[in-house]
């Protein structure tokens, strides 16, 4: 192989490598990996998770929060159903919010710890 050819061969060998490592860092910034009580993880994209003010403000906060590096928010504190509803509002929110309205079920007994969850999260 020639020096030329060899060159050009390095060249698109670097280009695909930035290539795959920008679409890894693209993808990773584009979802958020929320985390319940008992370890279940909800994978959602991460304009959803911004409905939160408490989760906007862990992802986009310049003092060293891990959330903002990793994309990974854990609750310790919420329950995997009460999670999988806050999932649900926040995208269910981003459709509505400026549209018509429509109602947003709630299971009455979540209700109490909906709340809490909400008042939290600031949503």
């Amino acid at each position: 192989m020639t020096k030329g050819a060899e060159k050009k061969q390095r060249k698109a060998k670097a280009v695909a490598e930035k290539k795959e490592t920008t679409t890894t860092t693209t993808t990773m910034r584009e979802t958020v990996k929320l985390i319940s009580m008992e370890g279940f993880e909800f994978v959602i994209d991460r304009e959803a998770a911004m409905v939160s003010h408490t989760i906007r403000s862990m992802l986009t906060s310049p003092g060293g929060f891990s959330e903002s590096k990793d994309g990974v928010v854990t609750f310790p504190d919420i329950s995997t159903p009460i999670l999988e509803k806050i999932c649900q509002y926040f995208y269910w929110s981003l459709q509505y919010s400026r549209g018509k309205e429509t109602e947003f079920h709630i299971e009455p007994e979540l209700t109490l710890e909906l709340m809490m969850a909400a008042n939290y999260l600031h949503t």
